[in-house]
């Protein structure tokens, strides 16, 4: 499932990236037929010793290389029911992550990156997200209070609703 700037894409802006970062639903018991057997078969660069050990340690993200170009792909890992929606890249049948997951994401990010001035992206894909796509706004709200991210996220919609 796309997440990040290609999701944000999607629903809000097109802009341009420098990786992809997809979310999969992977164990260490079915990491080689789930992930990277398709991995290596798409021509990227896997080290399987560190996608075992950013399962095994928590992390649960790592960066693969595309063996014939400079681009990456970050995989997050999730133990969770991944919330996703269909749709397309290159015509191509996909899935993306929710509209409400991508800001939520978003606002935890932005939370958490310092100096502010680096969430400029984050804070533009969220306004864009907002206005191009329908989103459940109470399902935002109620989780970005228990994520103490309510006060980014209403700032930011605020700013919306002023323009």
């Amino acid at each position: 499932m796309f997440t990040g700037a290609i999701a944000a894409s999607y629903y809000g802006t097109p802009r341009t990236t420098i990786d992809v970062d997809i979310v999969v639903k992977v164990s260490e018991k079915n990491v080689q037929p789930l992930l990277l057997e398709p991995l290596r078969k798409a021509g990227m660069q896997v080290d399987e010793r560190r996608i075992k050990a950013a399962l095994k340690s928590g992390y649960n993200i790592v960066t693969v290389k595309d063996k014939r170009t400079t681009l990456t792909v970050d995989v997050i890992f999730s133990d969770k029911k991944l919330r996703k929606k269909p749709g397309t890249i290159a015509g191509l049948p996909t899935f993306y992550q929710t509209p409400e997951e991508l800001v939520l994401s978003k606002l935890r990010m932005i939370k958490v990156t310092t100096p502010r001035e680096r969430a400029i992206k984050d804070k533009d894909d969220i306004r864009a997200i907002m206005k191009h796509t329908k989103v459940k706004v109470k399902t935002i709200e109620k989780q970005a209070q228990k994520e103490s991210t309510l006060a980014i996220f209403k700032e930011l919609t605020r700013e919306r609703e002023n323009s």
